[in-house]
């Protein structure tokens, strides 16, 4: 079950600028997509660029956080890499902080970094909550998110310990 994350936790970019939780949320709410570090996680980038596409301009700091490698996040989301704020969690200590257990997840967090709301594995209907909640909190147009040609819906992946 998600929990509040550790705000002290150290995390570290794709870019390699390293942050506590806490920093990273100074100024906004964070919307965070935790992809699965398995091929399949490049099957979400779709779904994240429609998100991304709506939130880009709120006062919500859009993330996607893969608990592995840098070279290994960029396989994963490709190209956009360089375009997008990339979280790599190789000890998958922030994945445990938050208490997640199965990826991809949706999670919204709020400045002081307490969780507001999360969706665990691929359900378009929990993650449509999840942006509506994040709109209805920043005042913004909530973002459709399952589109044609989405994943079909999955319980998940384990996240391995």
């Amino acid at each position: 079950m998600a929990k509040n994350p550790d705000p002290l936790l150290p995390i570290t970019s794709y870019a390699g600028r390293t942050r506590t939780l806490d920093d990273w949320a100074t100024v906004f709410n964070l919307a965070i997509v935790v992809l699965p570090d398995r091929p399949e996680g490049a099957g979400f980038v779709p779904i994240i660029e429609r998100i991304f596409a709506t939130f880009g301009d709120s006062d919500v700091r859009t993330i996607i956080c893969v608990p592995t490698t840098p070279a290994i996040a960029k396989r994963i989301v490709g190209s956009e890499i360089d375009n997008w704020l990339v979280w790599c969690d190789p000890e998958r200590a922030f994945v445990d902080s938050l208490g997640l257990e199965r990826l991809p997840a949706f999670v919204h967090l709020r400045q002081d970094t307490t969780l507001v709301g999360s969706a665990q594995g691929w359900s378009p209907t929990e993650w449509q909550k999840v942006a509506n909640e994040i709109a209805r909190h920043e005042h913004w147009t909530a973002p459709i998110v399952s589109g044609r040609g989405d994943p079909s819906p999955t319980p998940g992946w384990p996240i391995a310990s």
